[in-house]
């Protein structure tokens, strides 16, 4: 795939600089007979619409202020060492990803302002992505149809939600749902990776091996400052949602879960609190745990057939069955099940107003 860029034009837009360009594609040829793992089955219904496939209605997309790349995605980031990360604090939030042994952190400070990162991690493309009108963070390895793309910002918004667009064939999609919801592949549906949102003290502590993302951006940007300001604690919804629901504060923080077109939405702060929770989403058994803060893993709890069931007892992570000892990683580092490895699960943070707009008929812990 070769790609030309038209030299970009900069002018000041309320919140961030609005990047306008171009980008052409040729001797790409995308097939749009999509099957298999990567076509959605959340229910979504096709439609199509003077001839524009969509699965969303219409008239529900909405512009959110910046036009097309108005906020743009990093695509080019520049990674530092800690030793010259004095730019970061330790109380810092950043998405924190490792694939097959390298470790990468993302700042949110930084995502607030672009939203989208193109990366490549342990080899693996992926987009970096981060909606702060949802807090949804989320990861995609961003492969379509077998086509390495890129991902950016369309300006616009469903259920108050970042719309990507592909820049293969301009696709709408949305972020919370991870599918393509209009344009040529709208029904595809993206892989998700796991991922931590975890403080900057805790991250490193984690991998101490890792690199972080700089300023470094190409962008002229505060990146000192939020331009969300008090939005995240604010029970203010700043766009129209389809479907709202008072079981909690609309951002509180949750976990979302869709296993088999089962929904369920975990409390960060439950996960905290009760450090590790033995649960099943429909026909999967899940662990989930939490060992720092604002940070959350999910792991498939059956090993050989058998269910088991953790406890966290004297900074020891042990499986009631055996007595195995298991690491933060799903790894058991001794006892009967002795090198065997928990499969990790992806998760999906947001605020509750955003999870429940998508998925009205959600399951929350410890509802009775």
């Amino acid at each position: 795939m070769n790609l030309k860029i038209i030299a970009p034009i900069v002018g000041i837009g309320l919140v961030v600089m609005a990047i306008s360009f171009q980008v052409i594609f040729t001797e790409v040829t995308v097939t749009t007979d999509l099957t298999g793992d990567n076509f959605e089955s959340s229910g979504l219904s096709m439609m199509e619409t003077n001839g524009v496939k969509h699965n969303i209605p219409l008239d529900k997309i909405r512009s959110g202020g910046p036009p097309k790349d108005g906020i743009p995605s990093i695509d080019n980031p520049v990674f530092a060492e800690i030793s010259d990360s004095q730019f970061m604090s330790d109380s810092d939030t950043v998405i924190g990803l490792e694939i097959n042994g390298e470790a990468k952190a993302y700042p949110i400070f930084i995502l607030v302002w672009h939203e989208i990162i193109n990366d490549r991690v342990g080899g693996i493309p992926v987009a970096i992505t981060y909606c702060p009108l949802c807090y949804t963070n989320q990861v995609f390895e961003r492969i379509i149809n077998g086509v390495e793309v890129e991902f950016g910002t369309s300006g616009k918004l469903y259920n108050s939600n970042l719309l990507m667009y592909d820049r293969l064939t301009e696709s709408y999609w949305s972020q919370a749902l991870g599918i393509a919801v209009k344009g040529e592949l709208t029904g595809y549906q993206l892989n998700l990776i796991p991922f931590d949102v975890i403080t900057w003290k805790d991250w490193i502590t984690l991998h101490p091996d890792t690199v972080i993302l700089t300023t470094d951006t190409g962008y002229i940007r505060s990146y000192a400052t939020d331009p969300y300001g008090n939005y995240y604690t604010d029970p203010r919804i700043m766009f129209p949602v389809e479907h709202s629901d008072d079981r909690m504060h609309p951002k509180e923080i949750i976990i979302g879960f869709n296993q088999d077109n089962i929904y369920k939405a975990y409390k960060q702060n439950d996960i905290e609190s009760n450090i590790i929770i033995n649960d099943s989403i429909g026909d999967t058994s899940v662990m989930l745990i939490s060992l720092y803060s604002e940070n959350a893993r999910a792991f498939e709890r059956t090993i050989d057939d058998v269910i088991l069931d953790f406890e966290y007892v004297d900074g020891q992570i042990l499986d009631l069955q055996t007595n195995s000892e298991w690491n933060y990683d799903g790894l058991s580092i001794s006892g009967k099940y002795g090198g065997m490895q928990l499969e990790r699960m992806p998760i999906e943070p947001g605020f509750w107003f955003e999870w429940v707009a998508f998925h009205p008929q959600t399951l929350v812990y410890g509802d009775t």
